[in-house]
This record gives structure tokens, C-alpha cells and sequence, in this order.
């Protein structure tokens, strides 16, 4: 069992000025990503025996961290042409 928080910059390091950018401005994309946050922080808890839990409740929270992280990928490659205009 993994112990390695998953955070998001970690994940998509190559985004971090798009994840920045719609966290500002998209009150969606914002609150995914604090869902995923915690969610992230209750699994790691889990693991390190912080707040042991079931392997129901471990498994049910792994799969919606990876539903929080598949939408937040969705919404920062539909964001991504938008968000090399920052750059400029």
C-alpha cells in the first residue's frame, strides 16, 4: 500500500500556471480541486494509519480521487489554449 500523497502539482506538473489560472477564475474547476484535496489528505491519513479505514471506504475513496482527477485533466486540456495566452 502506497503512502505518497497525490497532490496536484505533482500530478500535473506541467499545468500548474492553467491550474492556477482557473482555481481563480472558475468557482467549478476550484472546488474540484479542494474535493480532490481532501480526499487526497483522507487517503493518505488512511494509509499511514492516522484514521485507519475498511478496504470498502479505502477502495470508494480511491475511485473518487480518480474521478476528481480525470475531470480536473478534462478541464485543464480544454483549458490549455486559452491558458498559453498567459504566457504571452
Amino acid at each position: 500500500m502506497s503512502n505518497t500523497p497525490h497532490h496536484l502539482a505533482e500530478e500535473f506538473p506541467e499545468y500548474a500556471v492553467q491550474m492556477r489560472h482557473l482555481r481563480e477564475r472558475d468557482g467549478h474547476f476550484h472546488r474540484i480541486c479542494s474535493d480532490y484535496e481532501d480526499v487526497n489528505h483522507q487517503i493518505h491519513k488512511a494509509e499511514t494509519n492516522i484514521e485507519p479505514c475498511d478496504d470498502i471506504r479505502m477502495e470508494e475513496m480511491r475511485k473518487r480521487r480518480l474521478a476528481l482527477k480525470d475531470e480536473i485533466y478534462g478541464m485543464l486540456t480544454r483549458a490549455e489554449p486559452a491558458a498559453e495566452k498567459l504566457g504571452e
